[in-house]
């Protein structure tokens, strides 16, 4: 059985037919002959690491971690172990159904027997097409007519129980620690400590949100600072959980608007995953050509001051520094941080695209890729590069109390609501008595908002010709 991203024991299709089967030898490979665009970034190292320790312990040590070129590893271990029966659930990246296909033709040449299977997916992308058999590009029709016309999403089958498993007994001594996913130094102890990483906390984070958050979603879910998020993109990305344990928990727990916008977006995450897999470029190609020859900015000041939170627009600095602080970004924030970037400061989506795989846990090549260009508005069903978000209405809006500005800008923590996401615009007294020094304890906005939005709807009239 070859975990890849399904890192759990319950609803997994491929460990459930091993276990079926016969005596089964759980692998994890870290693959190092994929491409260096899809190399996991720091903060999903950091994760995997976890995870991989939890199910190694829920395997009762059992599991085997190596490294290398997987169609070699694989090989070694029929031969050493007399392998007849090789499993797995299906990674949809390009890269990895190429690898998978290659690998699958090898062993059946080889004469074993071979059967891969949906672990991570409510659909296959090749099943979810338009009725001429050309691929969707936008999203409801996509979600509306594609997916909840088709079957429905395959029901959660509970694990394995414990006495089930045979375990093929092997030699290996293979630790976790053997892949050196942790950095040398301690800045992500602080990014897990909110967490509990393996399928045990995931189950448990879905079980709470369904009884506490789900009642409040559709409106709720906009507000950073309120606890009406699943937070399970990271569990769904290394496959703690399945999305069919989802979308099922969803449906069980009601049947009203909050329910059934909450399946929309794991709809949106299917509609990513369909993209990628009739778009392979899609992590660095603009879907849309017109954007080909954008004029974006190379302003390495501005984009380090954006990584950093140094902006000096407190509703943008306080979405990277929870990124940074924390491996992840509530969604609305990730829509007015990624709009910051690619209009206000005119720096290309693949800059906001390449620092997100590195900073969040939940770093997913279709996920991140045409969310980023749907912002940068050059994707499928992309916001229009006109819809600039003005990140202190947004912040007014969705952060009214100002609790999520002052988690994460602590230095603006004493002014006035009416000034904390627009203190440029405070009277001095007032940011004298907040003890804020604009330029000095806070910068100033690197960019001015009205200025910068002219200046991107004339670069964005320039695709139009």
């Amino acid at each position: 059985m070859w975990f890849r991203n399904d890192l759990r024991l319950t609803d997994n299709p491929a460990l459930l037919t091993a276990v079926r089967v016969g005596a089964v030898l759980p692998v994890f490979i870290d693959d190092t002959t994929q491409p260096s665009h899809s190399n996991m970034g720091r903060a999903s190292k950091v994760w995997l690491h976890h995870s991989l320790q939890s199910l190694s312990n829920d395997l009762e040590h059992r599991l085997v971690v190596m490294s290398g070129d997987p169609s070699l590893v694989i090989a070694s271990l029929v031969d050493q172990y007399e392998i007849d029966y090789v499993v797995w659930n299906r990674q949809y990246e390009p890269w990895a159904m190429l690898r998978d296909t290659k690998i699958k033709k090898q062993l059946r040449e080889s004469g074993l027997s071979v059967e891969s299977f949906n672990g991570s997916l409510l659909w296959e992308p090749k099943d979810i097409v338009k009725s001429d058999g050309t691929p969707y590009r936008v999203f409801t029709p996509f979600y509306r007519k594609g997916c909840l016309n088709a079957s429905e999403p395959r029901r959660p089958e509970s694990a394995p129980s414990r006495s089930s498993i045979k375990f093929l007994a092997h030699q290996e001594t293979t630790r976790v620690e053997s892949l050196n996913l942790l950095p040398s130094e301690a800045w992500h102890q602080p990014l897990i400590s909110d967490w509990i990483i393996g399928e045990a906390g995931a189950n448990a984070q879905l079980a709470g949100f369904m009884s506490e958050g789900i009642n409040e979603y559709k409106e709720g879910r906009n507000f950073p600072s309120k606890p009406y998020v699943s937070n399970i993109s990271p569990r769904l990305h290394f496959g703690e959980l399945s999305p069919n344990q989802a979308w099922y928990a969803a449906r069980n727990s009601g049947n009203d608007k909050n329910v059934d916008h909450y399946c929309s977006e794991l709809g949106w995450r299917e509609f990513s995953h369909n993209l990628l897999f009739h778009n392979p470029e899609l992590p660095t190609k603009n879907l849309q050509s017109k954007f080909d020859g954008f004029p974006w900015s190379t302003d390495e000041k501005h984009l380090r001051a954006w990584q950093k939170g140094l902006t000096g627009i407190p509703f943008v600095d306080a979405g990277m520094r929870q990124l940074w602080r924390t491996g992840t970004m509530h969604n609305r924030v990730r829509m007015v941080v990624g709009s910051f970037l690619v209009k206000n400061l005119l720096l290309d989506w693949r800059h906001g695209e390449r620092w997100f795989w590195d900073c969040l846990f939940d770093a997913d090549l279709a996920n991140n890729s045409a969310g980023w260009q749907w912002v940068a508005g050059c994707g499928a069903d992309a916001a229009p590069y006109f819809r600039i978000f003005n990140p202190v209405t947004q912040g007014q809006k969705f952060d009214s109390e100002g609790s999520f500005i002052r988690q994460y800008v602590p230095e603006l923590s004493d002014l006035p609501d009416k000034y904390l996401c627009n203190p440029w615009e405070a009277p001095v007294a007032i940011l004298e008595d907040a003890g804020v020094d604009l330029g000095t304890t806070y910068p100033l906005p690197i960019v001015s908002l009205s200025r910068s939005r002219s200046l991107a709807l004339e670069a964005f009239a320039t695709t139009k010709a």
